[in-house]
């Protein structure tokens, strides 16, 4: 996570939660002018578009005021979908025994990008088990990482 990211999730998530659903994570993706700025949201309930022009509404409201982007952008609010994104250690927690593609920041062992097994979770270390050998990846050498869904 960029440290934009880091200053934006302490600065949104009070205000996610006090709309009664949790910040899951988020993401600025810089492509020019057509930068984006995507917010993943959850709740027990599950997540319907109303809740997200909520939330997009109190989270745009805090990005007018504070100004943390200077370039344009375009603001996306969503749940994170069956494809869930990871972001925070419980996460991967939660998606142990699940198949996961990751990219990593820095190549490890001569890769960068990953799909296998996520067996286990210790501390700031991951295992993944990817065509029989495992990998042992820190998560903060994590730069994405995706639940793959199956159906």
């Amino acid at each position: 996570m960029s440290k934009l990211e880091q200053d934006l999730t302490v600065m949104l998530e009070p205000a996610v939660e006090a709309c009664g659903y949790e910040l899951r994570g988020l993401e600025f993706v810089q492509a020019g002018r057509h930068s984006t700025l995507r917010v993943y949201i959850e709740h027990e309930n599950g997540i319907n578009v109303d809740d997200c022009a909520e939330v997009s509404r109190q989270v745009s409201a805090i990005l007018d005021v504070e100004d943390p982007i200077t370039n344009e952008y375009n603001l996306e609010v969503s749940s994170p979908g069956v494809d869930r994104p990871l972001f925070k250690q419980a996460h991967y927690e939660e998606a142990q025994g699940e198949e996961v593609r990751l990219r990593t920041k820095l190549p490890q062992d001569g890769r960068r990008n990953f799909k296998g097994d996520l067996v286990a979770v210790n501390g700031d270390m991951i295992t993944l088990t990817v065509d029989g050998l495992e990998h042992h990846i820190m998560l903060s050498n994590v730069e994405r990482a995706n639940i793959i869904a199956k159906f």
